[in-house]
């Protein structure tokens, strides 16, 4: 079993990387594999809606950065954690250009497999972006592993991120049911319980 985890951060060892490591860690112990996406500093294009990926195989048309790759380690992972520092309480424009066309291209690769999300911050700001990548999960029929709280760490730097003990201690909960999520989906496969099948949507908007 394999969690994918994308950090939305610039930088890979800075706030949002320490965030992301100590629920590696979590998983470690639960015997679930993990591997970190970086987005880093390189550019991410947006998506475009040119529908182009409707013809593809979960593939997004434009192959000049990470998501493609990205989509392909999808395929075989059993769940995910997305990452994110917060700009003017927002997440990081990186990964919501990643997410919007990794769901958009290849939405089935993620169905019914658990994730959760998770902001760093100096200050304010974590909620509103916890909020906005919780919508990925929910348009795309995943189960979203909660906490005892909103799993948001609070720091100017890495090392004041490890001094945040309310918020880590968020991580590892929801770290915790991410784990007895996927073991729990896998040992329902295992017992024969299908996978949901749900109808075609039906596409409407609000003049027709």
């Amino acid at each position: 079993m394999k969690v994918l985890m994308i950090n939305g951060s610039p930088h890979t060892s800075g706030c949002t990387g320490t965030a992301l490591a100590v629920a590696a860690d979590v998983l470690k112990k639960e015997e679930i594999d993990t591997e970190t996406i970086n987005l880093g500093g390189k550019p991410i294009r947006d998506c475009i809606g040119c529908n182009k990926c409707k013809k593809l195989e979960n593939r997004c048309t434009f192959d000049d950065d990470c998501i493609n790759s990205i989509l392909q380690k999808a395929e075989t992972a059993d769940g995910f954690i997305f990452g994110t520092p917060v700009y003017y309480a927002h997440p990081s424009g990186r990964i919501l250009s990643a997410l919007d066309r990794l769901f958009y291209a290849g939405s089935r690769l993620f169905e019914h497999k658990p994730g959760f999300a998770l902001a760093s911050a100096r200050r304010a700001g974590t909620t509103a972006s916890f909020d906005v990548l919780n919508k990925y999960f929910t348009i795309a029929q995943m189960p979203v592993a909660s906490a005892s709280y909103w799993t948001a760490v609070h720091g100017n730097t890495a090392a004041e991120v490890q001094q945040d003990q309310e918020g880590l201690l968020t991580v590892r909960h929801a770290a915790t049911n991410l784990a007895w999520l996927i073991k729990c989906i896998d040992a329902g496969k295992k017992a024969g319980i299908p996978v949901p099948v749900n109808t075609k949507t039906v596409w409407t908007n609000f003049i027709r």
